[in-house]
C-alpha cells in the first residue's frame, strides 16, 4: 500500500464514522502536535546514547505513536489539498540550496550559521 492508498483508507474510516465534521486544519494540526508529543514522552529523560535501546524496549508504543502521527499528517494533507510527497520533495530541494554539502557535511549548524 502506498501513501495515496493509505490516505484513501483513512478518509473512508473518517467518513464511515462521520468524523469529517471534526477534521478541520486547525484541529488536525493540534492533534498531530499532540501525537508527536506522545512520541517524545516515550523518550523523555532517556540519555541520548540509550535512545535506540529505549525504542526497542517500547517498540509497540513507539509504533502506535508513529502510526498516529502518519494518520493525522495524511488526514491534514487530504483536508488541505497538500500532496505530502510533493511537499517533501520541494522541501528537500530547498534544504539542498540552504545546506550545501561542502559547508554542512558533518556539521549540525543552522544554514544561517554556516
Amino acid at each position: 500500500m502506498d501513501l495515496h492508498e493509505l490516505s484513501a483508507e483513512i478518509k473512508k474510516f473518517t467518513q464511515d464514522r462521520d468524523w469529517e465534521q471534526f477534521h478541520n486544519p486547525k484541529d488536525l494540526a493540534v492533534a498531530l502536535g499532540i501525537e508527536v508529543s506522545e512520541l517524545q514522552e516515550i523518550m523523555l529523560w532517556t540519555p541520548t546514547n540509550q535512545s535506540a535501546k529505549k525504542i526497542e524496549e517500547k517498540r509497540e508504543a513507539v509504533e502506535h505513536e508513529v502510526g498516529d502521527i502518519l494518520v493525522y499528517l495524511l488526514r491534514f494533507c487530504d483536508v488541505t489539498g497538500i500532496d505530502p510527497i510533493a511537499a517533501a520533495f520541494k522541501k528537500m530541494q530547498l534544504n539542498a540550496e540552504k545546506y550545501h554539502v561542502h559547508k554542512s557535511k558533518g556539521n549540525s549548524k543552522k544554514y544561517t550559521e554556516l
